[in-house]
C-alpha cells in the first residue's frame, strides 16, 4: 500500500535533481531579451521620435511667406497661417488650404518663383 507513495517521492527527487543539473536560467537568461529591447529602442523607436520632434518644430515655425512642399508634393508659398490650417498659393490666383501637419519640408527662398518662371 505504501509502495505507490514511495515511488512518487523518488520520481519527484529525480525531477528536482535533473532541474538543478540543467541549471535554471538566472541572470544570463534575461540578458538577451533586455539587449533585444535596447537594440530596438536605439535603432527604431528613438530615431522616429527625433523625426517627429523635428517635424513639430518645423510646423510650428511655418510663417507667412515661407515656401514649402507638402507631403503630396505640391510646391507653394504660405499666404495665411491659422491654428490648424494654412493657405498655400500654388499659382497665379490659385490658393488651397491644407493642414499644417501636411508640410513635408521648407524650401529655400526663391524656389517658388523659379518654379513658376520655368513653366
Amino acid at each position: 500500500m505504501l509502495d505507490f507513495f514511495v515511488s512518487s517521492a523518488i520520481a519527484a527527487e529525480e525531477v528536482v535533481s535533473a532541474t538543478q543539473e540543467a541549471g535554471e536560467p538566472g541572470f544570463e537568461g534575461i540578458i538577451f531579451p533586455i539587449a533585444l529591447i535596447a537594440i530596438f529602442y536605439f535603432l527604431l523607436i528613438r530615431p522616429q521620435q527625433k523625426r517627429n520632434k523635428d517635424h513639430k518644430k518645423m510646423v510650428a515655425a511655418a510663417n507667412k511667406g515661407d515656401e514649402i512642399i507638402t507631403s503630396g508634393g505640391v510646391l507653394g508659398k504660405i499666404t495665411e497661417v491659422g491654428d490648424h490650417f494654412i493657405t498655400l498659393e500654388i499659382g497665379a490666383n490659385m490658393s488651397v488650404q491644407i493642414t499644417k501637419t501636411s508640410i513635408a519640408s521648407v524650401m529655400p527662398k526663391g524656389t517658388y518663383k523659379s518654379a513658376i518662371k520655368s513653366k
